[in-house]
């Protein structure tokens, strides 16, 4: 089954997400494998369940909890994923991104994304930081 997804969908995911918080982020964290707990340093914050956000993918991955944690990490207010989709796990790409075009509509103009990953490029360092610009 091929999933459509349009801008409709994502304002319905963000105005959902909007209604549950008082917070305004503008940064957004994305935490992969390993990274969870981090969320836990959010200080004042809104938690929601990505299960009920409207057109929200699930995620299937052991140790992602599936939360939105929204409120305040060194003096900036974020709204942090823990846990994403994966393709691997069935996800049209359409549905995979809805997460951060939904974030778009928040006003959220930089996005974050962790996850632990391997290499076979010698010159990548454990912890390198990779930047992806394409997008």
């Amino acid at each position: 089954m091929t999933e459509f997804f349009t801008r409709v969908h994502y304002q319905e995911s963000a105005a959902y997400i909007r209604s549950r918080t008082k917070h305004q982020p503008k940064i957004a964290l994305v935490l992969g494998s390993g990274f969870g707990e981090l969320a836990d340093a959010v200080q004042n914050a809104d938690i929601i369940s990505s299960k009920d956000i409207p057109h929200w993918p699930p995620s299937t991955v052991e140790g992602h909890s599936g939360q939105l944690v929204i409120g305040v990490l060194e003096g900036k207010t974020v709204l942090v994923q823990q846990g994403r989709a994966h393709y691997y796990e069935g996800h049209s790409i359409q549905h995979i991104t809805l997460p951060v075009r939904a974030m778009r509509e928040l006003g959220i103009t930089h996005v974050f994304f962790t996850n632990a990953a391997g290499g076979i490029n010698q010159s990548f360092k454990n912890a390198d930081l990779m930047a992806i610009t394409d997008h």
